[in-house]
């Protein structure tokens, strides 16, 4: 599987984590705790971070700025993964490193009463980011054909067409200047039952636990099957699935930002240029006393 490779030559981290379209898949048999194309461990990894972060602070920006002379691309950071996957953790390290002001986080719960009384792809829509910004998913529209397949919150007829709602509805978002990069955090099953009991163990962390954390463990099987469908029908060309090692917390973080920075240094935004005279009013600002 992609985990497996090595990044030689011009290899993109994409190539390296990308999901193949249409494939099946087995979760088992991918390393969570492997480092594909990664750097030499925790020390090198938090420094390329740093190195990073520059540079996506630029892409960033230009983003931004290119959004106000009617450039209508964004970016949507979609994070799955089972509990303590680390998806609250890379929405911190990875957006500190940016400016919040182009940033649009949801972190999506259980749907209310009055999502619930819509189709479920509407709290989604309402959620997505607006031309120039970078939205970031903690959690999303997948919830929908994973919690909801595992605990049987949805017939499997409906859960089948879900799919397929999601395909277009990604094509649709791709087809008007949203790019896509979907991360599946990928742990172990040991590496979840570590973190739940630092959870248990530091009264710090006492508040992030819950008891549906060890009910939903319970059925990680059923989940691990849910993802793996859930990646196979709707890992496409123009909205592929990346499957990202979690276990070591380090490279989780650092992967995710070098998928980012690969996405927009393909993007390329640009600077717009002035509309007005800037020789002129250079001239007119030195002339004031």
């Amino acid at each position: 599987m992609a985990e497996k490779h090595k990044k030689t030559g011009s290899t993109s981290l994409r190539d390296l984590l990308r999901v193949p379209s249409g494939e099946p898949l087995d979760l088992s048999r991918n390393d969570s705790a492997t480092t594909p194309g990664g750097p030499d461990g925790k020390a090198a990894g938090k420094a390329a971070m740093a190195r990073i972060g520059g540079r996506l602070a630029g892409l960033q920006e230009r983003l931004w700025a290119a959004s106000t002379a009617g450039d209508r691309r964004r970016v949507l950071l979609v994070l799955q993964g089972m509990d303590t996957s680390g998806k609250g953790g890379t929405v911190k390290h990875v957006i500190g490193l940016l400016n919040p002001s182009g940033c649009r986080i949801t972190a999506f719960k259980a749907p209310t009463a009055e999502e619930r009384a819509h189709p479920f792809l509407w709290r989604v829509e309402k959620a997505l980011p607006v031309p120039g910004e970078l939205g970031i998913f903690d959690r999303s529209h997948y919830e929908d054909v994973l919690i909801a397949r595992v605990r049987g919150l949805a017939p499997g007829p409906e859960i089948n067409r879900r799919y397929e709602q999601i395909n277009r509805f990604e094509k649709s978002l791709t087809d008007n200047g949203v790019t896509l990069v979907k991360c599946f955090l990928h742990i172990s099953y040991e590496e979840q039952r570590r973190r739940l009991l630092r959870r248990l163990d530091e009264p710090e962390k006492h508040w992030k636990f819950a008891a549906s954390d060890i009910d939903d463990r319970a059925l990680w099987p059923a989940y691990q099957e849910a993802y793996e469908i859930a990646m196979e029908r709707c890992g496409t060309s123009y909205a592929p699935w990346y499957l990202v090692p979690a276990d070591r917390k380090w490279y989780r973080n650092w992967a995710v930002s070098a998928l980012l920075l690969e996405h927009l240094q393909e993007l390329d935004p640009r600077y717009p240029e002035a509309d007005f005279d800037v020789a002129e009013y250079r001239k007119r600002l030195l002339g004031q006393s």
